[in-house]
């Protein structure tokens, strides 16, 4: 009998999307020069919007969802990697068009793959996951742009979401002034153990407002909400400030005007973790393992078994998950 495993198998039948756990068999792995025993992954919004359906992420099925994976390298035809060397997967279209991690295999390009960085545990990696990733990448688009700490005060939105949480203490340890902006008010000393000097609420931000331009006040912002979240950043930016733009939790609609950008200099960077380059990931994963608060890092991690993540996602549409879901 040929090996199996357990996946979690997202089904559709009159266009709903159905996620159970099964039993596969090797087989039915995709290809791919590298099979990985995955020991951890994670849950983020778009495994979210695949598993549900909502985002009609998946077009493809049957389907095993997650965008994220680590473990330990079982078969490889590619000489980079070596049986047993510990790995892990961010991006490059895993889990929304090649199988993902949410199984106890997965076979996949070795281009794909990190080795473990110095520093972290697979475990760690996963608490880290496509959100810190994409944090780490946020705050280095920040200093590109000659956002130091001396400039003023850097809002997260999101905050209480993955990459928020991950964020916050990234730049606070860095030495910025972090503002918090969050819809959820009871999560205060959450936001604040993770390095956040004041709290705001996410509905300032979104105000809508006849004037072309607000108050100076942000030198820098991450932005994880997209829509109106971000329309009201851009107005209340410093001049030459900065925003690190990598969600759209609030919407992908822009209505917004060119003031922001021509009067006052404000730049918008996009920022991509999907396809990020790969020569250049190891060094944002040492600098994770770096400047990261591993303490802080293990309080907003949440671990939840294979079993139970259909039921979780739910929690991600409706804005009430908290930290990093491992």
């Amino acid at each position: 009998m040929s090996e199996t495993f357990r996946a979690l198998l997202l089904e559709e039948s009159d266009r709903k999307v159905h996620g159970r756990l099964a039993e596969l068999e090797l087989d039915r792995l995709p290809p791919g020069e590298v099979l990985v025993d995955v020991r951890w992954s994670t849950l983020n919004y778009k495994d979210a919007l695949a598993i549900t359906g909502a985002g009609r992420i998946i077009r493809d099925f049957p389907f095993v969802p997650g965008i994220d994976l680590a473990g330990t390298v079982a078969s490889s035809a590619d000489p980079r990697f070596r049986l047993g060397d510990e790995v892990l997967l961010t991006g490059w279209g895993v889990g929304e068009r090649h199988w993902g991690g949410l199984a106890q295999k997965a076979r996949v390009k070795a281009d794909w793959l990190v080795h473990r960085p110095e520093g972290l545990s697979l475990r760690q990696c996963m608490a880290i996951g496509t959100a810190g990733f994409t944090a780490m990448l946020c705050v280095l688009a920040l200093e590109e742009q000659g956002i130091t700490p001396e400039r003023g005060e850097v809002v997260v939105t999101g905050a209480a979401g993955g990459v928020g949480s991950i964020a916050i203490p990234l730049l606070a340890r860095a030495g910025y002034h972090v503002v918090a902006s969050s819809g959820r008010p009871e999560l205060e000393a959450y936001l604040k153990e993770l390095g956040a000097t004041a709290l705001l609420d996410r509905a300032s931000l979104a105000q809508p407002s006849k004037a072309p331009l607000d108050s100076a006040r942000w030198a820098g912002a991450v932005d994880t909400v997209g829509g109106a979240t971000l329309v009201g950043l851009l107005r209340s930016m410093q001049y030459h400030g900065a925003v690190a733009a990598c969600g759209l939790a609030g919407g992908a609609a822009f209505e917004g005007t060119v003031f922001p950008f021509i009067l006052r200099g404000v730049r918008l960077i996009g920022v991509d973790s999907v396809y990020y380059p790969a020569a250049d990931r190891p060094a944002v994963w040492a600098r994770l393992a770096r400047d990261l608060d591993l303490a802080l890092l293990a309080r907003m991690e949440t671990l939840l078994p294979l079993s139970e993540v259909v039921a979780r996602v739910p929690a991600f549409l409706e804005g009430a998950v908290q930290g990093r879901i491992v």
